[in-house]
């Protein structure tokens, strides 16, 4: 269901696409705006002082303007698709409905509409309503079956629950038209709220034979094709409903798809459903060949200010030993997060979650009106929260993108020369795309990962890479990408998770493969780098403090020029170097025994929530002695090393301009030490096989 963009907490807002270039490629901005624009510049964010490009930046000839939003999703039989078939006779489908209040429509061809009336079942003929009837069961299978012989109409609807059985019979005196489109959950002039419902098995009878469809558990790259019948028939699925959910026939005996494909073939659709827009490009920018990578954004000014839509630049050939990887995925699952004030205390106002309550956009932290939980997003949308000038309201303070520009702004600040490339771009290119590099750089919070992801990293590290993780909670949450999708499953054997999502429903649907998190495929966080969240607050970071361990030649490098055993007492996240997401070692979950504790800041407020998911052999007394956050330092036979912050905070404990501290002597020995490691490098790591740079797509060329 359309509605306006309401501009009210943000005049301006839009995407790039692609959302990550590499110099010498086209970009597009697609914006919509409630005023006029003024002008439109190109800004680099990543240096110390905002740069303004002296770059060209073209009209395209659709001028911004006031755009749309298309919320809803449902499957579709277009008219066209529809004329391909003989005489049709009847159509089935089945339909398992979620919460609907208010207005809805469950199906809709020709001169029939089937609707639900704060969930009792209404019918509308030749546009004239008929009786409401009764209700129709929630959180159950029904089977819908309509059919005409010329003279009327018969629907049937009925359910196998064994325990509350339901049986639906209706005859109308009229016969039934299919003509125009053919709608299962939504109106045919899309007029009120989708339907929030699973759909599976839909059919066509006709008077050559059975036309079905089915779902397939591998989320489709287009619309979906008929069998049976003398045609071809297409269905499509309109604003990324989400597949690979359970259906009629899954019965608890398996919760792969793989293995039982059957079982899964149902989408989920939802009323706020929102796939990739399709907003008209209004600005273009050529990147200068000799562009430099970076963090940049296109300024949007207007007559009373201005927004900044964020893009990256990424490097496309080696010129610094230090890659900084920017982590997308994570700025992508907590974009435009809802944060609803029932649930949430907010310590400070952010005009992009205004602006995203206002519209109804979700994060992948969040759940959709039927309580189900949001698992796939688009890139091609306004990003509200992703910005330079961002606080997060449920800590009072900067997060993600705000505190990794501040990290990349102390880098340019003390002569630390880097790449950058994002995550996605090592999603695709795998260890290929690292290849020659001393050392990759985390960002504050790199949660998100495909396996892909991870296992270049672990190559990487195993064929003498260094791995600098300066960050918190980092490596734990799996994705998987598919265009411009990112796809991600929570249930409840996470903690910490603001949706739950049932165990049979974790199996991604661009993969088939399980979600949740990396650690329960064997990856991520403690077989990597050793640690993973122990701690999370929004108040009250704490400082480190030296272990005898850091004073080992081994380790004590790290800290030349650091005079006090306790450092990372101030900083612009939460005011100091350990807080909101603090990561600890634990030997029974993976880490490994050449991993040196060299740091440890203790002393959490109480409201520092533990990880629920970790168990203690010395129960509540053990846990309680286990309330801390772990520096880390692990020197591996291949020559690599991997340094863990262990603090999503210690970006931010960086100092700014010319000043020094003690966390930026920290993070300046450690990067100073990995860019000039010639002799822990092993030389093989350059010539490995099959570590050649996969083909670039043209989003990430």
């Amino acid at each position: 269901m359309k509605r306006p963009v309401d501009h009210g907490a943000m005049a301006v807002s839009g995407y790039t696409v692609p959302w990550h270039i590499a110099a010498g490629a086209p970009v597009a901005l697609h914006v919509s705006s409630s005023r006029p624009v003024r002008d439109v510049r190109i800004v680099r964010l990543d240096t110390p002082t905002a740069e303004f490009m002296d770059w060209r930046v073209e009209p395209t000839g659709s001028a911004a303007s006031h755009r749309d939003f298309d919320h809803g999703s449902f499957p579709r039989i277009a008219a066209t698709e529809l004329a391909k078939a003989t005489e049709i006779s009847g159509v089935a489908f089945e339909v398992y409905l979620t919460r609907n209040d208010g207005a809805r429509v469950l199906f809709e061809c020709g001169n029939l509409r089937l609707g639900l009336q704060d969930g009792r079942l209404t019918s509308t003929y030749d546009g004239k309503p008929q009786e409401v009837g009764e209700a129709l069961p929630a959180n159950t299978w029904l089977a819908v079956e309509i059919s005409s012989d010329g003279n009327a109409t018969i629907l049937k609807i009925g359910s196998d629950d064994l325990l509350s059985p339901y049986r639906l019979h209706r005859q109308f005196d009229r016969p039934w038209s299919p003509t125009g489109d053919m709608v299962f959950g939504a109106g045919a002039a899309n007029d009120v709220k989708t339907l929030n419902a699973k759909f599976s098995a839909i059919a066509l009878q006709t008077a050559t034979g059975h036309i079905a469809w089915t779902f397939p558990t591998l989320l489709p790259s287009g619309p979906i094709a008929s069998a049976g019948g003398d045609s071809v028939l297409l269905l499509e699925t309109v604003n990324q409903p989400a597949f690979c959910m359970t259906s009629r026939r899954w019965d608890g005996s398996s919760f792969d798809p793989r293995l039982v494909p059957s079982h899964y073939d149902a989408v989920h659709c939802h009323d706020d459903d929102m796939g990739a827009l399709q907003w008209p490009a209004s600005y273009h920018l050529h990147v200068p060949d000799e562009a430099p990578a970076g963090v940049y954004a296109f300024e949007v000014g207007h007559d009373e200010g201005a927004e900044r839509i964020v893009f990256f630049i990424t490097s496309s050939v080696r010129r610094a030993p230090l890659l900084f990887l920017v982590p997308t995925a994570t700025y992508l699952a907590y974009a435009d997060e809802f944060l609803p004030a029932h649930l949430y205390e907010w310590m400070c106002e952010d005009r992009g979650h205004r602006f995203a309550i206002d519209n109804n956009l979700k994060s992948l932290y969040d759940y959709h009106s039927d309580l189900s939980g949001v698992s796939i997003a688009s890139y091609k949308k306004p990003k509200a929260t992703l910005r330079d000038d961002y606080n997060y309201p449920l800590c009072g303070c900067p997060h993600n993108l705000p505190v990794d520009l501040h990290f990349l702004r102390f880098c340019h600040n003390n002569g630390i020369a880097f790449d950058l490339i994002t995550d996605r771009d090592l999603h695709e290119r795998g260890v290929g795309g690292l290849q020659g590099y001393e050392a990759v750089i985390t960002g504050s919070h790199p949660e998100y990962m495909s396996v892909e992801m991870e296992h270049g990293l672990r190559q990487f590290a195993a064929t003498g890479g260094a791995i600098a993780y300066l960050g918190g909670n980092g490596f734990a949450g799996k994705v998987a990408f598919q265009d411009d999708l990112m796809e991600l499953r929570r249930s409840p054997l996470e903690a910490g998770r603001t949706w739950d999502g049932p165990i049979a429903e974790q199996s991604l649907s661009i993969t088939n493969q399980p979600g949740g998190h990396l650690r329960a495929s064997g990856r991520g966080e403690f077989s990597l780098t050793g640690v993973a969240i122990s701690l999370m607050g929004f108040d009250g970071a704490r400082p480190f403090t030296r272990t005898p361990d850091s004073h080992h030649p081994s380790a004590a490098w790290l800290f030349e020029g650091v005079t006090n055993e306790t450092f990372g007492d101030e900083g612009i996240v939460l005011g100091g170097a350990a807080g909101y997401e603090v990561d600890a070692t634990d030997p029974h979950l993976g880490t490994s025994p050449d991993t040196t504790v060299i740091a440890r800041a203790t002393g959490f407020p109480d409201s520092f929530v533990h990880d629920a998911t970790r168990w203690y052999e010395g129960g509540a007394d053990e846990r309680a002695s286990r309330r801390c956050a772990e520096m880390t330092l692990r020197h591996l036979p291949s020559g690599g090393l991997i340094f863990c912050a262990s603090s999503v905070a210690w970006c931010g404990a960086l100092p700014t301009g010319d000043a020094m501290n003690d966390v930026g002597r920290i993070t300046k020995n450690l990067l100073t030490h990995l860019a000039a490691a010639k002799s822990r490098t092993n030389p093989d790591r350059r010539q490995q096989s099959g570590d050649q740079p996969a083909a670039r797509s043209g989003s990430t060329a």
